[in-house]
């Protein structure tokens, strides 16, 4: 039963990949001609790097407090 569900998931997913248009996206063009895109990348890199160094301290006090047990 399984391998049906995970066949049909990934049937639909193959489905619906094609079924999009290749239409250009007006908001991506845009931010690009004014420069704003980069703004965006810079935000998202700001976040994600903030999260990650979240992680690893998170990570490195769980290891000194397993360490000590």
């Amino acid at each position: 039963m399984k391998k049906i569900g995970l066949l049909a998931f990934l049937l639909f997913g193959y489905i619906s990949v094609f079924a999009q248009q290749n239409q250009p996206v007006e908001m991506a063009d845009f931010m690009r001609s004014s420069g704003k895109i980069y703004v965006v990348i810079a935000c998202i890199v700001i976040i994600f790097t903030g999260l990650a160094i979240y992680l690893f301290s998170i990570d490195r006090r769980l290891r000194k407090i397993e360490k000590e047990k």
